[in-house]
């Protein structure tokens, strides 16, 4: 049965035992918590992860707990999310933890740092792999907890005025780009900007900056970048898969029965379960509607994906040498990820790669 249905069958996986829902409602306090979130409601399907989230919470305990969603502004702007967790100015947020790198570089691995694993294999770090005990860790002074909810896949390389043929044409460059990718970047000569979601179109719009990444065709295409920059690059190398939480305050975290802890897993799990697979749902259609209206689209030539790499490993051993916490975390992402290419490698991409060659002969 698939994780964005476990409501349906009228009972809660992952509890101790099966938990019906009319038994948790019986049991259990109502209790009303807000949600804000640093995404728009424009982005019908990350905002839409938090309200699916949501419903599904109140479904499974029969409204007993209700969580109210916020977009980014409405209650706090969308890089203050996990500020508003940890000072209880909400009881939780949708957010990803690279956002906050400046406060701890560890929360990279959160969401998810150059050249690193893909959703698959992160998420299988973050069950099996100590991934999510390391992230919590880092979140610790923050007095947050987080709650896998939600990847958006590999992302697109975002949208650029101007061609980008050789590494010294990325020198100068106001780049929107969000976590790592934008310190590993400005080593190549970029200027990093990180803006929030909503706010991204109306600089690239004013030139205020010269090139915008954000996740992939179909939110792309409702923010409008290709009206104002019509380069579309690929891979977001920085993002080879982005995951999402739900950051809860520790008290109010603590404080719940753990028969609510157990619903809010689930449904960050199953909320999470519908993100990807909407994604994989309508980003092909959107990206054959932008290249049908003019964009370009580009992957990265191979001397700057190689230069971009190099700045990478260079800078995650920097950041290695002065915090332990990091270095611990990479260490195990990075063992993890040896292990999974491996197996990968061997069966899942061959089959892909023979699929495409096929389909390329067939038209």
């Amino acid at each position: 049965m698939k994780r964005r249905t476990f409501l349906k069958g009228g009972a809660l996986a992952g509890a101790t035992t099966l938990v019906a829902a009319p038994a948790i409602a019986q049991s259990m306090p109502e209790i009303k918590w807000r949600l804000t979130s640093s995404f728009p409601k424009s982005l019908d399907t990350i905002f839409g992860t938090a309200q699916t989230f949501a419903k599904y919470v109140a479904d499974v305990t029969d409204n007993k707990f209700q969580i109210q969603t916020f977009a980014a502004g409405e209650l706090v702007p969308g890089l203050q999310a996990l500020d508003a967790v940890s000072s209880a100015t909400v009881e939780m947020a949708q957010t990803p933890l690279y956002f906050y790198i400046g406060k701890e570089p560890a929360l990279a691995y959160a969401t998810g740092v150059p050249f690193g694993m893909n959703h698959r294999h992160q998420e299988s770090w973050w069950a099996f792999g100590g991934g999510a005990d390391l992230c919590n860790e880092a979140l610790k002074p923050f007095k947050a907890h987080a709650i896998l909810a939600g990847n958006s896949g590999t992302q697109m390389g975002g949208w650029f005025r101007k061609e980008i043929k050789t590494v010294d044409d990325l020198k100068g460059l106001k780049f929107r780009i969000a976590g790592m990718g934008g310190h590993v970047l400005a080593r190549l000569g970029i200027v990093p900007q990180q803006i929030a979601g909503g706010e991204v179109y109306a600089a690239l719009e004013k030139g205020s900056i010269d090139a915008a990444e954000f996740v992939g065709p179909y939110d792309d295409e409702k923010l409008g970048f290709y009206k104002v920059a019509k380069y579309y690059y690929f891979p977001g190398w920085w993002e080879g898969g982005a995951m999402l939480h739900m950051i809860v305050n520790d008290e109010k975290w603590n404080a719940l029965p753990k028969q609510y802890q157990a619903v809010l897993n689930q449904a960050g799990a199953a909320a999470g379960a519908w993100m990807l697979e909407k994604y994989d749902s309508v980003n092909p259609a959107a990206l054959k509607r932008l290249v049908a209206g003019g964009a370009e689209l580009r992957a990265f030539p191979q001397p700057v994906m190689e230069a971009s790499y190099q700045a990478t490993q260079d800078h995650l051993n920097d950041i290695s040498e002065k915090s332990p916490l990091f270095k611990k975390t990479r260490e195990s992402h990075d063992a993890y990820m040896k292990e999974v290419l491996f197996y990968t490698q061997i069966a899942e991409n061959y089959y892909d790669n023979y699929l495409l060659s096929k389909m390329r002969k067939t038209g």
